[in-house]
């Protein structure tokens, strides 16, 4: 397969290197020193004591990649909209736009019967160029786990987890989908495909609206946060309101809130994203993983009280952190 990995920072770079290794036809699109690192040096993964190598195409123009089978996006979500039309010299006629990002996505409305069929969420696509570069027949949701991290330009250390649940946002088993859960799983990317990738999306989407912005405001672990008696029951009564948003949308999460929150605890002395990305000075995926759910409880009259006040502070957050920076 002509595969495009969009984005190729840590867990993009990871995606890209295994794919590569594994024999299929890989190009990424990256930018600044870690695209003249891979150029020149190759892609580098460190992963399980090994360090592996891959030779990849490399571009800061995806005009320069040509049409693909499938696009890998693994960009921050609040960093696609700006970018979203350079995609469009990735797409052939069956290219396919694999969403593996965080948070609720801009096509959760999109192939779906109800109420709120092609419903467009502002809070990830404000002015709409999401859904007018991307067409919904183009897409295939997915739902990331590993966690990676950018070590120097052109290496990536691949920390835990291999797995990408995939799925047809429309829940058909396609062989487009087939074919790329066949490629990422020959390349030891778990893959497997889902019938309804909107309940996985909440049941990840669930730990990171409760437990990213709170590690944000206190800088505290999951370990930390969840075995806190101070920090703790505010997680909780988060999660119960997110819960409360996804069921009114038709979600079924296989797990109850208290199971959840043990996961993260087990998950140990590990930072969330959000608070990684505050601690190097990058902008944090608020809309995505926060405000999304707030926008959804008002569509679906789910009062969030915990949540409203969360946000408030974490927005507020951002916003020193950004006058700090500058």
């Amino acid at each position: 397969m002509k595969i495009c990995i969009f984005g190729a920072g840590a867990i993009g770079g990871y995606v890209a290197a295994e794919l590569a290794l594994s024999g299929q036809d890989v190009t990424v699109i990256a930018r600044g020193p870690h695209l003249a690192a891979i150029r020149e040096r190759g892609l580098t993964l460190q992963i399980g004591g090994q360090t592996k190598v891959a030779r990849v195409a490399a571009t800061a123009d995806p005009a320069e990649a040509g049409p693909q089978d499938s696009v890998i996006v693994t960009l921050k979500a609040h960093s696609l909209p700006p970018v979203a039309h350079q995609l469009t010299p990735l797409f052939g006629p069956e290219t396919s736009v694999v969403t593996a990002m965080n948070g609720v996505p801009w096509w959760y409305f999109e192939r779906q019967p109800g109420p709120f069929a092609g419903h467009r969420i502002v809070s990830v696509d404000p002015e709409g160029k999401l859904a007018a570069a991307i067409a919904p027949e183009r897409v295939i949701g997915c739902v990331v786990y590993p966690a990676c991290e950018v070590v120097e330009p052109g290496v990536v250390r691949h920390v835990e987890g291999n797995r990408f649940q995939l799925g047809e946002i429309d829940g058909q088993r396609t062989p487009r989908i087939e074919a790329l859960s066949q490629a990422m799983n020959a390349a030891g990317l778990k893959a497997p495909i889902r019938p309804r990738i909107r309940d996985d999306i909440w049941l990840k989407l669930w730990g990171n609206a409760g437990f990213n912005p709170i590690s944000a405001l206190t800088h505290g672990t999951l370990e930390e946060i969840a075995g806190d008696a101070a920090t703790r029951p505010t997680v909780r009564l988060l999660m119960v309101e997110v819960e409360a948003v996804a069921r009114a949308l038709g979600a079924k999460l296989a797990v109850d809130v208290d199971t959840r929150i043990q996961w993260a605890r087990d998950v140990g002395a590990h930072k969330t994203s959000m608070l990684q990305d505050l601690e190097r000075g990058r902008p944090m995926e608020i809309d995505a993983l926060v405000t999304a759910v707030q926008e959804l409880a008002r569509l679906v009259g789910v009062a969030t009280p915990t949540l409203d006040v969360v946000l408030g502070l974490v927005q507020q957050r951002a916003q020193t952190a950004s006058r700090a920076a500058h």
